[in-house]
């Protein structure tokens, strides 16, 4: 069944996911109102050659075709992540079949820099060891991305080697860091987290 085939009937209600809050963000389950949005910030070369899966270019019918096909699979989660009730972009994790789930995030280059990433994909960390019980997560940035390697990194994640994944946008391979992280590693961040602000 490919995301065109979906019925209304058989898209996940917005309902059983949770809302994830930070501290400026708010990471919720997609919605199909948010495609035009969607399609605006991600209709950038630069966000597309730093993804496995976003084309160049990024229309409309690209953002509807995904919002039907999100938020089904078993070990799935995808969330757009807003900033003061707008979206600014997406984050979510996958099942593998190699081992660990997989996180991935993009955001609207307008809101690169500013800290959004890390925070986000820290939401969804402590969501995917604190609610969900994961062992481990894995995740991959381009060698040629410094800026989300530095996310990863700042999440705990440790590289574990490179490795070769297609690029849509770029319709090539391109060299990955792989990066990995396990609960015990998060849990002692948490834990030292919670220690300093208790020392202020």
């Amino acid at each position: 069944m490919t995301g065109l085939e979906i019925t209304t009937a058989e898209r996940p209600r917005e309902g059983s996911m949770p809302v994830l809050e930070t501290e400026r963000l708010v990471l919720r389950a997609p919605r199909l109102g948010d495609a035009k949005t969607i399609a605006t910030l991600a209709n950038d070369r630069r966000i597309a050659e730093n993804t496995a899966r976003i084309p160049h270019p990024y229309k409309l019918a690209d953002a509807k075709t995904w919002l039907e096909s999100v938020n089904r699979a078993d070990g799935e989660q995808t969330y757009v992540i807003t900033l003061s009730g707008d979206v600014i972009g997406a984050c979510g994790f996958e099942a593998r079949d190699d081992g660990a789930p997989e996180i991935g995030y993009w955001l609207g280059v307008a809101h690169w820099g500013k800290g959004y990433a890390t925070e986000a994909a820290r939401a969804l960390i402590d969501h995917a060891f604190g609610d969900l019980d994961f062992t481990a997560l894995q995740a991959g940035a381009r060698v040629t991305n410094p800026a989300s390697r530095r996310v990863l990194e700042k999440c705990g994640f440790q590289w574990t080697g490179v490795g070769l994944y297609r690029i849509r946008a770029i319709s090539s391979s391109a060299p990955i860091d792989r990066f990995r992280l396990e609960r015990g590693i998060w849990a002692s961040i948490k834990s030292w987290g919670a220690m300093r602000r208790a020392l202020v």
